[in-house]
């Protein structure tokens, strides 16, 4: 678990500590863990510690009501799991029954120790205390798995206080913890200490706290680390009850699940300003064609309330600012009816993300179900401490946005009211499934990413067409909106790998991963070490994106059947993006250890292609050619892969429906590309006074940048003037 200035106490997540005792004789149970492990290597700590998993064949997830009773079957059958990988103790020596769930604790360690007062590595977690006891230790088998354990002891309460006064002993900072506050000496509140009276902890619920979280920050010399953490759980910064850190309400910094505790791959800034062309279209975009917002015109400033309106829009930019500008460039007549589409279902979205708000998976269902109903409705509905930074503040003003709801035209309403509706029925029907280890099979998840996307795409389609703007025809073509909004959504399930991973929700479907995962376990591909490892791995993501790419023709089919050119490009900007990161993402193993991206040039280069329908095709049969070749020179080098064939039939199919653009701009980037590089030559070889170099080089970039400009500006007029179809929204209105 990674300790950096991203996370400076790495990624909350669950644990169990088991402490085993021999009934007999009172002797603990403790093992040394082994000096090859990353974290806390050479430390001895209680009998064993680990952490229960998503997906497991024996649930080992608990809900809020198994915590509230104390049964936690979950985590018990976490702890048989593991002491038998770590000790080899049968799973039939120690049954799940006996073990005794006595409280939680919060607690964080930075691994300074071992890895030097700036280590990267760390442990913090919600750890489940649990006690056993066995007759005798004869009665259980040890056989300690090496990779794991480098010794084990029997320990008295006085053997144990002599190893913690020893200075050249390793102690596990979470067993000290639990050692010092609980098990031994007089205890909390006068009642002894756990280990004093073994039969009243387990045959009692004298020890037992169910209800409260007990939060400690570490001894001190496991303060600091990667991320230069000080005291916090002792402090007035402690989590609430509710989990929720302090004031969260609009922090930027706080996203829900594990978004932005990732690694995420990025070019240098160096790399990135050798792309010429996206340099100069970034520069387009941000200063010479932006894309205009509509969001100021008259009829908008007359027909909503203008404080209500700017909180919506600012809100918008802070829970998607990619979004943000894509919304505002629609015509007027269509702009704020999907700007409140998006954000009611972001809300919805926030809603269903929140792991630890509810009390019950059963209270979660209501709220989703209703949620058409109250916050659609009623226009004081809000939702307060649900969800993190700006997606809480979005719940917590909602009725600003329900003020600017009520506005818009009774079809629009009634579009977003029913695709609210439908969606939060769709996820509801997930909310009881354990996601830990992804989706069952390509059915589940194509049928998750219809509820969360392609639901998405219908309502847009009738929304176009209720504005007037797009035929009527397109609010029919279901079929079509569906895998449209597929297509988006697929590409983010496999870009977003690792992150959904280690947030417990993970979307890519076991019938397909589990043909290359040699563990069982989903996580197996993450950070692959070996040869093989990394070679399942790039099986794995490679069948996923050519599944994604089998939908890219019914998505270049519905982007064929707009009118509106603002439509378009709303429709058109997220296809090419998403087009852009499956080329990044296939055969790519950085997404098993982070998030990989386009870099931000390349977006810009593509939202300036996006004007009609032939750049469209020509930056799909550009991506496409892209992965074909990347398929096949890894064919070449002896990779085999099993989804070639199907990968190398779903490019060839794109290239074909995109062949004749891709020709009809090839003449012009070639003489496009002798004229950059005569520029370039030309001022890289000219002989300056003073002998700079930089003074050459500046000016060959500034050459390039400019005809580049001259070059874009020139085709858009000369090479497509009239080819268009599209028309812009108002001489649609004229029309009308």
């Amino acid at each position: 678990h990674v300790f950096s200035t991203d996370q400076s106490r790495g990624v909350l997540h669950r644990a169990f500590s088991v402490c085993l005792f021999d009934s007999s004789t009172g002797e603990m149970l403790l093992q040394k863990r082994a000096s090859t492990k990353i974290t806390f290597p050479n430390v001895w700590t209680n009998t064993c510690c680990s952490h229960p998993l998503h997906g497991m064949e024996v649930n080992e997830v608990d809900g809020p009501e198994d915590v509230k009773d104390g049964s936690v079957k979950g985590v018990k059958a976490a702890a048989v799991r593991k002491l038998e990988h770590e000790l080899g103790i049968p799973v039939g020596e120690l049954p799940i029954e006996n073990f005794k769930f006595l409280t939680r604790l919060h607690y964080w360690a930075a691994d300074t120790v071992t890895h030097g007062e700036k280590s990267p590595w760390g442990e913090h977690e919600i750890d489940y205390v649990l006690f056993i006891t066995v007759p005798t230790k004869d009665s259980i088998t040890l056989k300690p798995h090496p990779d794991e354990v480098d010794d084990v002891c029997w320990v008295t309460q006085s053997k144990l206080l002599e190893m913690f006064a020893d200075k050249d002993l390793l102690i596990s900072p979470w067993f000290r913890l639990i050692a010092n506050r609980w098990m031994i000496g007089g205890g909390e509140n006068g009642k002894g200490g756990w280990w004093d009276d073994l039969d009243r902890t387990m045959n009692t619920d004298d020890f037992c706290d169910y209800e409260n979280i007990h939060r400690f920050d570490p001894p001190t010399e496991h303060l600091g680390g990667g991320g230069d953490a000080g005291p916090w759980l002792d402090t007035k910064e402690a989590p609430s009850a509710n989990g929720t850190v302090g004031d969260t309400v609009g922090d930027a910094s706080k996203k829900q699940g594990a978004y932005g505790k990732i690694k995420t791959h990025k070019e240098s800034k160096l790399s990135q300003l050798m792309h010429i062309d996206e340099v100069c279209s970034a520069i387009s975009l941000l200063y010479i064609n932006p894309l205009k917002s509509n969001l100021e015109s008259d009829n908008i400033k007359k027909s909503f309330d203008t404080d209500d309106l700017a909180f919506c829009d600012d809100i918008l930019c802070k829970v998607s600012r990619s979004f943000a500008a894509v919304i505002r460039q629609l015509p007027s007549e269509l702009l704020v009816d999907v700007l409140i589409f998006y954000l009611v279902l972001r809300a919805l979205d926030t809603i269903e993300d929140d792991m630890t708000f509810f009390a019950s998976n059963e209270e979660k269902v209501k709220v989703l179900l209703a949620f058409h109903k109250t916050a659609l409705v009623d226009p004081e509905w809000k939702m307060m401490g649900c969800g993190e930074g700006d997606e809480r503040r979005l719940l917590e003003e909602f009725p600003k946005c329900h003020s600017v709801f009520a506005a818009l035209r009774e079809d629009s309403r009634r579009v977003i009211s029913d695709i609210t509706l439908r969606m939060a029925t769709g996820m509801a029907e997930f909310v009881d499934k354990d996601l830990g280890q992804g989706t069952v099979d390509v059915q589940q998840y194509n049928r998750y990413c219809h509820f969360v996307a392609g639901l998405v795409g219908e309502g847009l389609s009738r929304l176009f067409s209720a504005s007037g703007l797009e035929k009527p025809a397109l609010a029919t073509e279901l079929h079509l909106s569906d895998q449209m909004g597929l297509f988006l959504q697929k590409t983010n399930i496999i870009r977003d790998y690792l992150e959904d991973y280690v947030d417990g929700r993970a979307f890519w479907p076991q019938t397909v991963w589990k043909k290359y995962s040699a563990s069982g376990d989903l996580g197996y591909f993450a950070n692959p070490a070996t040869v093989e490892h990394e070679t399942a791995a790039l099986n794995c993501i490679d069948e996923l994106v050519t599944d994604a790419l089998e939908l890219v023709p019914d998505c270049l089919s519905y982007l064929s059947k707009l009118r509106c050119a603002e439509v378009f490009r709303f429709c058109a900007i997220p296809q090419v993006m998403a087009i852009a990161t499956l080329d990044k993402c296939y055969h790519n193993k950085d997404v098993f250890s982070g998030v990989v991206k386009i870099r931000k040039g390349m977006s810009c280069a593509l939202i300036n292609g996006t004007t009609d329908i032939n750049g469209v095709h020509s930056i799909f049969h550009r991506f496409a050619s892209s992965i074909l070749r990347q398929a096949e020179l890894s064919r070449k080098k002896g990779f085999e892969d099993p989804s070639y064939e199907r990968t190398v039939k779903a490019c060839t199919t794109i290239l074909e429906l995109t062949e004749t653009e891709a020709k009809r701009s090839g003449s012009s980037v070639v003489g496009s590309t002798l004229m950059l590089s005569t520029a370039a030559v030309g001022c890289l070889t000219y002989k300056y006074p003073n002998g700079s170099n930089t003074t050459a080089l500046t000016t060959a970039i500034a050459s390039i940048g400019m005809f580049s400009l001259f070059k874009t500006s020139f085709m858009k007029y000369v090479g497509k003037k009239g080819v268009s179809s599209l028309m812009p929204a108002s001489k649609l209105t004229e029309k009308k």
